[in-house]
C-alpha cells in the first residue's frame, strides 16, 4: 500500500531562502493524502477517517519560512503511520503473523490504539475491517517512518552546526472539548516540553507569556506534555531543545465537518504574530533565556 504515494509525495521540507534562525518546525500530523488501497480496507467513512488527524496545522505554522526557519511537513495521514510513535510500537493484535522480537508492543500508546501503525482514530473508532500483515506495517515503517525521522535529524543537525544550538517546534492540534482536570479551564494552546527535560524551561515561560498577551489561554504540559519526537531530540544540556505546541482545533475548524472556520485567517496571523515574537526573543536572548549548552 506504501507504493500508492507517488515519487516525493511522503512529506515535503519548507526552506527559506536563508536560515536566519536557530529554529526547526515540524507538522508531523497534518498529512491528508489517503491513499486508496488504505481508505478500501478501513471500516470508516472519509470524514471519520480523519479524526486523528492534526487539521491544517502545517498551514497554521508555515510562516515561519518567511522568517527564516525550515519546516517539515508530513503529506501522510496519521491514521496511516504516526512517526510520533517509537519506531516499531506495534499491536501484535492487529496483525497476521509475528512481529519482530524488538517490537514494543506494550506500551500505554499500544493499550490504547495508537502505535506506530494505529488501530483507532479519533474516539475509540476501529480504522480496519480485518487484520493487517506483519509485512505491511514494517514496509510503511521502513519507507515512511524511517526516512521521515532521517530528514527531521538533518534540519535539527544542520541547525545545530550552524548556529551552534537548535530548537525544534514540534507543531500539533487537540480536540475542543480538551479541558484542564481540576479546574475545566479549556485551553487554546499547549505547550510541552516533557516538564522541564526537553528544552529550557524559560523557552516555555516565553512562548506561556506571548501567547497570554494575546489573548489565549495557554497552558504547560497538561494534559500534553510532548511525544516521543519532543522526548527524543529534546537534549538541553547540549544546546538541543524542543517544544510540543499545541493548538485547540475549535478555535479555527468545524470539528464535525472539518473544514475551516471563518476565523481561520485570524487564528494563523496570530500564530503568526507568535512564531515573530517567539523567535526574535529567544535569538535576542532577552531576560533568562539561553540557548547555549551547559
Amino acid at each position: 500500500m506504501v507504493w500508492d504515494f507517488r515519487e516525493g509525495e511522503l512529506f515535503e521540507v519548507w526552506e527559506p531562502e536563508s536560515q536566519f534562525l536557530p529554529f526547526v518546525f515540524n507538522s508531523p500530523h497534518s498529512g491528508r493524502i489517503y491513499p486508496r488501497s488504505f481508505t478500501e480496507c478501513s471500516r470508516l467513512d472519509p470524514v471519520a477517517i480523519r479524526r486523528s488527524e492534526d487539521h491544517f496545522v502545517d498551514e497554521l505554522f508555515c510562516s515561519c519560512v518567511g522568517f527564516g526557519a525550515p519546516m517539515l511537513s508530513a503529506n501522510f495521514p496519521r491514521a496511516y503511520v504516526d512517526v510520533n510513535r517509537e519506531p516499531y510500537e506495534l499491536d501484535p493484535t492487529m496483525f497476521e503473523g509475528r512481529l519482530p522480537p524488538f517490537a514494543n508492543t506494550a506500551s500505554v500508546r499500544v493499550a490504547g490504539g495508537l502505535g506506530t501503525v494505529p488501530r483507532i482514530v479519533g474516539e475509540n473508532m476501529d480504522i480496519y475491517r480485518s487484520k493487517l500483515g506483519v509485512e505491511e506495517a514494517l514496509e510503511r515503517i521502513e519507507v515512511i517512518y524511517k526516512p521521515y525521522h532521517a530528514v527531521l535529524r538533518r534540519l535539527i543537525a544542520r541547525t545545530h552546526a550552524r548556529f551552534g544550538r537548535a530548537v525544534l517546534i514540534d507543531c500539533h492540534s487537540m480536540p475542543g472539548n480538551i479541558r484542564i482536570s481540576g479546574s475545566g479551564v479549556r485551553p487554546d494552546f499547549i505547550i510541552g516540553d516533557r516538564y522541564g527535560t526537553s528544552a529550557s524551561s524559560e523557552l516555555s515561560r516565553v512562548a506561556l507569556k506571548l501567547l497570554e498577551e494575546q489573548g489565549f489561554v495557554a497552558v504547560r504540559n497538561k494534559p500534553y506534555a510532548g511525544g516521543f519526537i519532543t522526548e527524543h531530540y529534546g537534549r538541553p544540556a547540549r544546546g538541543l531543545h524542543a517544544l510540543q505546541i499545541e493548538v485547540n482545533r475549535s478555535l479555527y475548524i468545524d470539528e464535525s465537518s472539518l473544514r475551516k472556520k471563518p476565523d481561520f485567517d485570524k487564528v494563523a496571523l496570530s500564530i503568526r504574530s507568535f512564531i515573530q515574537s517567539f523567535t526574535s526573543e529567544v535569538c535576542r536572548g532577552s531576560g533568562d533565556v539561553s540557548l547555549a549548552a551547559e
